[in-house]
């Protein structure tokens, strides 16, 4: 889970980035949990050297490399990373519902607020209505120089005037 958390192209291996967050989330990555960055990074150029990812079988032996590193046990380290669950949002911004700036956001996102030529841009349900609803999509069917009714008895009197040329 953690391997693809916030990476598009994960592969299956994790990287240090990861790994951090991992034991973050797990509160192994403070001065509380006794592991730091700088102890992570460490242990983690010592087993990969110039790669940037990990695979499963180096994971596990950057565990046991870190909890001796840090005299703990590596069953112990591990639990904590097991029992921390998926991978969570943290400190993500919410939208801002207040104020001036949460006025402003609702009436520009707000489509039923619009008015104008913008109103008809938009259906009953706020879906936008594409092309449709930019450009005024009209027949060129109104009296001007060349005007030729298409009614259905006009459809009719063009092929009866066709027919007598026939004959």
């Amino acid at each position: 889970m953690f391997a693809r958390f916030g990476d598009r192209e994960s592969d299956g291996t994790i990287t240090l980035k990861n790994i951090d967050k991992w034991l973050k989330q797990a509160d192994l990555l403070d001065k509380k949990g006794g592991v730091t960055h700088a102890d992570t990074a460490i242990t983690f150029s010592k087993i990969v050297k110039n790669k940037k990812r990990m695979d499963l079988n180096e994971f596990q032996e950057f565990i046991e490399t870190l909890a001796t590193d840090k005299k703990m046990e590596s069953k112990e380290l591990t639990d904590k990373l097991i029992a921390t669950g998926e991978p969570q949002m943290t400190s993500v911004t919410a939208p801002i519902t207040t104020g001036a700036v949460g006025r402003n956001l609702r009436r520009m996102t707000d489509t039923k607020l619009y008015t104008g030529a913008h109103k008809e841009r938009f259906d009953e349900s706020g879906k936008g209505k594409g092309r449709e609803g930019r450009e005024d999509l009209q027949e060129d069917t109104g009296y001007v120089t060349g005007f030729k009714r298409k009614s259905e008895d006009s459809v009719e009197k063009e092929k009866g005037k066709d027919s007598e040329k026939d004959k």
